[in-house]
């Protein structure tokens, strides 16, 4: 194994979860998570399914697409 082959090896384990046995990159499971727990927060807070809807959906999508470039730079 070369020094190339163990860095990928090491960013692509730093960027992995296991959920189930199978490896899903973390950035698609935070953004999961916050993108549930605001729909729930703002759904609670505002009891309006459209606005509860659209608010995790924009922040799911965001933390999608940050955390998914910061996981490609350390690749």
């Amino acid at each position: 194994m070369t020094t190339a082959d163990f860095r990928t090896t090491a960013a692509r384990v730093a960027c992995d979860v296991n959920v189930a046995g199978v490896p899903w990159p973390a950035y698609k499971v935070i953004a999961l998570v916050l993108g549930a727990v605001v729909a729930l927060v703002v759904g609670v807070a505002t009891t309006t399914a459209a606005t509860a809807v659209l608010a995790g959906a924009g922040v799911g999508t965001v933390t999608w697409v940050v955390f998914s470039a910061f996981c490609a730079a350390t690749r």
